[in-house]
């Protein structure tokens, strides 16, 4: 199937990236041809965010966008900061804070239902939009240049023979092909290290994200109700924090983030997240109410300096497949749409000048750096590496860079502190660290990762290909197991990973439970070795969150 743009991920930027080229196909009458493949079953399927929402993209994309019925329903009424100690809370009075981390003027909403109401206005537009279908493979042209992608052939068994249901892959060619995947894309993944678009650059940073959504006692609801909390469960040396978003119709969205750069093999994020919840300032909101939904997700954390080369030929990086997310803000969305516009301009402007394809969309990266995208990063460009010095006197540093900046004397700190080990490398010998003990799950506010995982509508086809391959099978066991009590089996929040043994404790044995995987890419981020390659599993297969 021929297009002139193929879009690959159907999340903020690539809805946006599709609706900016038909938007300047109209307006400049100059048809351009658009799909976009998404590997959830339907768009919105694999959306997981917070979210806190800035709405500075979407008035530029579609101003009149309340009209058409966008669904930013809950405006952000009150904003809270919070330290936890084990039995209390400290607030932040909102004065102390750096304006740009104000919430007012956002919008507390599911992302997922916001890539659904993008889709439907992508559609209306004439783009082609094909759920349920992955990306698998990069497709290169005679020169090494990138003309597209294969979707993933449907119908293999778990020992690669064809299944009666078999039906092959489909070729999507376009003159550019837009990469909009998400964190730790495997297709992005691929053409950073073909076309070394990291050299150069700092590694990039992640934390996990995980949320549940939780309807609960409308006495203690209060729409628009932003919270933020840093400290317990966390030491202060594992950086990450929590949020509480109060959305409409009685529903709360709780989250936890962890930086994956944490030392203690034995931390297990899904059992922090847990812990928090039961903290009594927390725990209070959530007493007599249900949870109804819950999943994870990697973010990207390493901001300006992390950030690949964005262009290569035949296509480019957009939205968080490059890694846009305002750390110390919490959002992404905003520069993830922003980046698919600017790059859709950059693509039309090609297409239309006659380009046939195949080169560099170097206007993208230019329009970038004169955006105020880019001054959204720039702003905060030493907040993450300031938490190297430990949570507390990097929440400091990076409060006062943030406060320079927003008071007009950024030029006190023309450095860019740089970021110099990728997550992985920061992993400690387990006998050097202290195991930690979780708390049972009383199964009212705290539950384990297999109901969790029930939650999240995951499934798979079990009859096919293990998705997350092993390099080297004997890592797990042989290396990973006596250094560092194979952490695959902690920081995993779905129970992917086991280490099984006998009956006696002996023979321990690798095993990967694939068909519990959502989706979040934390073992090809923070596996010691580097020995787990996440791959896209059947189209249509992994979560399927209803609002998330």
């Amino acid at each position: 199937m021929e297009y002139d743009v193929v879009i690959v991920g159907a999340g903020p930027a690539g809805l946006s990236a599709a609706i900016r080229l038909k938007q300047l196909a109209a307006e400049q009458d100059h048809d351009v041809s658009v799909c976009v493949i998404e590997k959830g079953s339907e768009v919105g399927a694999h959306i997981l965010s917070g979210a806190v929402i800035d709405p500075i993209a979407l008035n530029e994309l579609i101003p009149d966008w309340k009209e058409k019925g966008a669904p930013l329903n809950t405006p952000v009424t009150d904003d809270r900061f919070m330290i936890l100690t084990e039995a209390n809370h400290i607030p932040i009075p909102n004065i102390a804070m750096p304006p740009l981390m104000n919430n007012h003027g956002n919008y507390i909403v599911s992302l997922g239902n916001v890539c659904r109401w993008l889709a439907s206005q992508a559609e209306e537009l004439g783009v082609e939009i094909f759920p349920g279908f992955a990306a698998a493979e990069v497709l290169y042209g005679d020169k090494g240049e990138v003309v597209g992608v294969a979707t993933g052939d449907m119908g293999i068994g778990r020992d690669g023979e064809k299944k009666s249901s078999y039906t092959p892959g489909v070729e999507l060619r376009g003159k550019y092909t837009l990469i909009a995947e998400g964190v730790r894309g495997s297709l992005a993944k691929e053409l950073q290290q073909k076309f070394n678009l990291r050299d150069g650059v700092d590694p990039q940073k992640f934390g996990i994200g995980i949320k549940e959504l939780w309807q609960i006692d409308p006495a203690k609801h209060k729409p628009g109700l932003v919270i933020h909390t840093q400290g317990w469960p966390l030491d202060s040396n594992t950086g990450g924090g929590s949020f509480m978003y109060h959305l409409e119709d009685n529903q709360v969205a709780v989250g936890f983030v962890i930086h994956l750069n944490y030392q203690n093999p034995h931390l297990s994020p899904f059992d922090e997240f847990q812990r928090f919840k039961t903290h009594p300032s927390v725990r209070e909101y959530f007493e007599g109410g249900k949870r109804i939904s819950y999943g994870a997700r990697a973010i990207n954390e390493g901001g300006l300096q992390s950030i690949p080369k964005l262009t290569f030929p035949g296509g480019a990086l957009i939205g968080c497949s490059a890694g846009f997310v305002n750390l110390p803000r919490i959002k992404g969305s905003h520069n993830a749409m922003k980046t698919g516009m600017l790059a859709a301009e950059a693509a039309f402007a090609a297409l239309k000048s006659g380009n046939a394809g195949g080169g560099e969309l170097t206007a993208y990266p230019e329009a970038f750096k004169a955006s105020w995208s880019f001054k959204d990063l720039w702003k905060v460009r030493n907040v993450k590496p300031a938490l190297g010095y430990g949570m507390w006197l990097g929440t400091l540093v990076g409060g006062i860079h943030m406060w320079l900046n927003d008071l007009g004397l950024g030029f006190l700190v023309p450095w860019t502190t740089r970021h110099t080990k990728a997550d992985h490398e920061s992993l400690k010998p387990a006998a050097q660290c202290k195991p930690i003990a979780y708390p049972k799950p009383d199964g009212k506010i705290s539950f384990d990762k297999l109901s969790s995982v029930f939650l999240s509508n995951t499934n798979h086809e079990e009859d096919q290909p293990i998705h997350l391959r092993l390099k080297d099978p004997s890592i797990p066991i042989g290396k990973n197991l006596p250094l560092y009590d194979e952490p695959a089996q902690r920081y995993c929040p779905a129970g992917v990973y086991e280490v099984l043994r006998d009956d006696d404790g002996k023979n321990p044995r690798f095993q990967i439970n694939a068909q519990n995987c959502v989706h979040c890419k934390t073992c090809d981020i923070k596996d010691p070795a580097q020995n787990i390659n996440w791959t896209v599993p059947e189209g249509g297969g992994g979560p399927n969150y209803p609002n998330m």
